[in-house]
């Protein structure tokens, strides 16, 4: 059979449609698509958020730039643990928001919105297989690894992947 919404290894981890492996009920829900997360998203009354939104709650919009580069860095040169750490058991930032970096990588509402192929690059070159595996001319800081890899893998993904090492979270606009 053929899935349009969610690959194969959708929920691996769960035994069954309504219940966790023993062991994960405080782990974050990855093996998910796009479209599982943003439905359910929808369903709580909010929805994923936005690239710019998760990047921005991510940087804490500039406060202590440099440390928290080297926190990430830290976290990417590390192996990735053979069981993914419970929800809430990372870092807070301050705008209490926990897990940013550390735990999963996390669907945004726009994770493709930012795909660069080679006719955007105008190359004249009709090779969707080309791609930039360097830094960005453009960019504030070329030196942001960490930013570069996050970009690298969200476009690497289409919507009905699932990935073990994937998962999401809801967001609201601020009141």
């Amino acid at each position: 059979m053929k899935r349009v919404f969610a690959d194969d290894h959708y929920l691996a981890q769960w035994p069954t449609n309504l219940s966790f492996a023993k062991g994960l009920a405080k782990s974050p829900v990855t093996s998910v698509s796009w479209f599982a997360a943003e439905a359910y998203c929808e369903w709580k009354g909010k929805s994923l958020p936005t690239t710019d939104q998760w990047e921005y709650a991510a940087s804490e919009s500039g406060k202590d730039a440099e440390k928290m580069k080297e926190k990430i860095l830290a976290w990417y040169e590390r192996p990735t643990k053979a069981k993914i750490p419970p929800v809430g058991s990372g870092s807070v930032n301050r705008f209490g928001i926990h897990d940013l970096f550390g735990l999963v990588w996390e669907w945004t509402l726009d994770f493709n919105g930012l795909i660069q192929s080679a006719e955007a690059r105008e190359s004249g070159s009709k090779d969707t297989n080309q791609f930039c595996g360097s830094g960005s001319l453009g960019a504030l800081d070329p030196t942001d690894y960490a930013s570069f890899m996050r970009y690298s893998f969200r476009n690497s993904l289409k919507a009905n992947f699932t990935v073990a090492s994937l998962g999401f979270r809801c967001a609201r606009e601020a009141p």
